[in-house]
């Protein structure tokens, strides 16, 4: 962990350090403008380098210094079982220079530019908790602005290869991740990578609803508040705008002040979908958010992920195979495989396209009986 001196305060509030802070905000320039017109940040703001001041600016990315306890600061150790692909020092630049690179890239290869709409790709990811190997060898590009659904038996690792997307599997003490997970090039597990920062910019919603016990208004303005914006028109416009997008404005507008918990299941799990795009990330990631809900919250959850997609790339784990054949662009079909040795089991990708081939002409018979409900 990084610490945080006065002097690194008083060096951050009251100088230009290399051109990246701007004045008493101490604010990485690169990586925020202002709320309504921003562009996506830039990865490069999830690296942390320099002096403590200078990482944790750069770091947090559009959240203010000071706004998060210490132990935020800085990225979680890695276990040296680990196998890390370290980013070498050339490829740490500035945002202009990265930005010169990816076009001349792009003009100079046709595969160049087509893997830069890659959001997500994972080269032989596996997750291990304790000895036990959950997942294993999973090789997987996600594309930018599509709907991917997980589908596959319980047990087979569709939660978990979900969860190595956010970093989310660091909470669990006995998780170890091996491979790589890149996103946008940049891979999430490397040591100087902020697993705070990963997790605002892909945003995540859980199987059941969630809501804080707080009013609807403060349960959608709670990120962009720890963020650091505290003006009350600004917060009001990020409240109206995210819970349009989410489709719950109409349904709420005249009780903002009310809780939370007070909503129907359907409106509840909007509410939260609310909360996660508040601070503006670039992918949501959904583990089964419909599992708790009617039929009719369902059908209103999955417009609004296709209304969604066109702003967000979008992840989503699900038991339901209509659900996937309605919703996804593409479908990665796990299945698991019993260790010979154990009665344990280890969940594998067995295929990975389009969802019209998937559950049309899949390639492998294992999928053809699973998605016809022969097995699972």
């Amino acid at each position: 962990m990084y610490g945080f001196s006065r002097s690194d305060e008083a060096e951050m509030n009251g100088k230009q350090i290399g051109g990246k802070l701007r004045g008493q905000q101490g604010v990485c320039a690169d990586a925020i403008a202002q709320h309504d017109n921003r562009a996506v940040p830039s990865v490069r703001s999830l690296f942390t380098r320099g002096s403590p001041a200078v990482r944790m600016a750069v770091t947090l990315g559009p959240y203010r210094s000071g706004s998060f306890p210490r132990r935020f600061i800085g990225s979680r150790p890695v276990s040296s079982e680990r196998r890390v692909k370290t980013i070498p020092k050339d490829r740490i630049l500035s945002v202009e220079d990265t930005d010169q690179q990816l076009d001349a890239g792009r003009a100079a290869s046709p595969a160049v530019a087509a893997r830069a709409h890659d959001v997500f790709e994972t080269h032989d990811l596996s997750v291990f908790y304790g000895a036990h190997n959950a997942v294993r060898d999973v090789n997987i590009r996600i594309r930018e602005h599509e709907i991917t659904a997980f589908i596959g038996p319980s047990g087979c690792g569709k939660s978990t290869v979900l969860r190595c997307f956010n970093r989310m599997n660091d909470l669990i003490d006995t998780a170890r991740v091996d491979g790589t997970v890149n996103f946008h090039g940049i891979d999430l597990y490397d040591p100087v990578v902020n697993a705070v920062e990963v997790r605002r910019r892909i945003g995540m919603v859980f199987q059941k609803p969630n809501p804080f016990p707080k009013t609807i208004y403060d349960n959608v303005a709670f990120g962009p508040r720890l963020g650091g914006i505290k003006k009350r028109p600004e917060l009001d416009a990020i409240v109206e705008k995210s819970l349009l997008a989410a489709g719950l404005w109409d349904e709420v507008k005249d009780r903002l002040d009310a809780s939370g918990l007070g909503l129907s299941g359907g409106q509840q799990q909007r509410l939260c979908i609310a909360r996660a795009i508040a601070v503006e990330p670039e992918v949501i990631l959904m583990d089964e958010p419909c599992s708790a809900l009617d039929p009719i919250a369902t059908a209103h959850v999955e417009d609004l992920m296709q209304e969604m997609k066109h702003r967000y790339t979008i992840v989503i784990v699900t038991h339901n195979m209509q659900q996937a054949a309605r919703v996804s662009d593409r479908t990665a079909f796990f299945t698991t495989e019993v260790n010979p040795d154990s009665d344990r089991r280890t969940g594998t990708l067995v295929e990975f396209g389009r969802t019209k081939t998937i559950f049309s002409t899949p390639s492998d018979n294992r999928t053809e009986q699973y998605v016809t409900g022969r097995f699972g």
